[in-house]
């Protein structure tokens, strides 16, 4: 959580004034207000004031719903109300790459585009992993040798998105240089990966080195001359956890629906109470303890009644057991999910616990990318409605409404 904020907070900082002026200044044509500047703004409230109460009902209803698409759909459509659809900057003039590159359609060929090309990249990369380490002979050490080649790649993207991309900071390299130095600084990153956390990787889950911490991968290749480990104390169970733990199996799930069924048959034809399951059984569904709890008697505006609607209101939310409907084959009021989780984990291919703990560390780096791209797109739907004016915009504005 600690990494997410802080990568959050550099995305947006860091990067996000590019995606910002976007959304503040190529959307609509700013151009148009120089004689009525106060309208921009009066509009730019519009388009806040109808994206909330858009969010707020998509939320309450359950329709699936976005906070960017909200708020352009808004800014998109205060600038139709306002100058007509010539007034929106749908595309640059000029035609070729660079008319695709700017105004609304970048925007929405961005919305199309993202998705696919991640979906392309995930498979690649998956597919790429699985027949490199996963389904080989000693994946473990195979996967290892993979570790360096990925963070590499993932610095260079990091890389890339500052200096291409930029942001509020100035970056003087010309177009032959960008590639370069993203490159060499990935291959940089890898080698440092290689040099110290290879090692310290290799001791702790090939070895199983318990005496390691996380403090001693500064040591690097001399992690290699440690001898031999010695027995590990009473109850120590490793580091590596069991992924699959408490997933079932295809022939666990198919036991439970036939027990399901039979006992939903038995008990239409039969008036026998239903006999009580198994307290150990798995289909059982985990007791869930409510946040909010029964509402207590008395009047509305007696105190426990009055604290029970604040319980309410704050934790009703938190309070739904999402997973608990999810993955209880038997309940007929979870919906739609109701034991998807299970039937997933079933038919998912079971690998190398320890292959996959390899990731594991790779994943924190993943995460904490995807959390300052995430600060660096979103911010801007925090701070496009005060809409950055041109000066002599200002200028008329504050003139307007005599500000000193």
């Amino acid at each position: 959580m600690v990494i997410a904020a802080v990568m959050e907070f550099s995305g947006a900082v860091g990067v996000g004034a590019r995606v910002a002026d976007t959304i503040r200044t190529k959307i609509v044509d700013t151009e148009q207000f120089v004689d009525s500047p106060a309208v921009l703004m009066l509009g730019m409230v519009c388009a806040v004031v109808a994206s909330s109460v858009y969010l707020t009902f998509a939320t309450k209803v359950g329709l699936p719903v976005s906070t960017t698409h909200s708020l352009m759909g808004g800014v998109i459509g205060f600038g139709i109300a306002a100058l007509g659809v010539n007034g929106i900057q749908w595309v640059q003039p000029g035609g070729g790459l660079q008319a695709i590159n700017s105004g609304v359609v970048q925007v929405f060929m961005g919305w199309i585009i993202a998705p696919v090309l991640a979906g392309v990249l995930a498979s690649a990369i998956f597919l790429f992993t699985k027949y490199t380490v996963l389904v080989r002979n000693n994946p473990v050490l195979k996967g290892i040798m993979l570790v360096p080649i990925y963070f590499a790649v993932t610095a260079s993207l990091v890389v890339m998105l500052l200096v291409w991309k930029g942001g509020s900071y100035e970056v003087s390299l010309t177009d032959a240089q960008i590639p370069v130095v993203v490159v060499l600084v990935g291959l940089g990153f890898g080698v440092l990966v290689a040099i110290f956390f290879v090692p310290w990787l290799y001791r702790v889950i090939v070895k199983e080195d318990w005496q390691l911490r996380f403090y001693h991968i500064y040591q690097g290749p001399f992690l290699l001359r440690r001898g031999d480990v010695p027995p590990a104390p009473r109850g120590y169970n490793g580091r590596v956890r069991d992924y699959y733990e408490g997933h079932a199996t295809q022939n666990e799930v198919d036991a439970r629906r036939a027990d399901l069924e039979s006992r939903d048959s038995s008990n239409s034809n039969s008036t026998v109470p239903e006999k009580e399951e198994d307290p150990h059984s798995h289909s059982q569904r985990r007791e869930h303890k409510s946040l909010v709890g029964p509402k207590p008697p008395g009047p509305w505006h007696s105190s426990d009644v009055l604290f029970w609607y604040f319980k309410y209101a704050i934790l009703h939310g938190v309070d739904q057991d999402v997973a608990g409907h999810q993955s209880s084959p038997g309940d007929k009021d979870g919906g739609l999910a109701s034991g998807n989780l299970d039937e997933m984990h079933a038919r998912a291919k079971r690998y190398d616990n320890r292959a996959e703990y390899l990731y594991s560390f790779l994943q924190i780096m993943t995460a904490a990318t995807a959390s300052f791209t995430h600060g660096a797109n979103d911010v801007s739907k925090f701070v496009f409605p005060p809409v950055k004016v041109p000066r002599y915009l200002e200028e008329r504005l504050l003139t307007e409404i005599k500000v000193p």
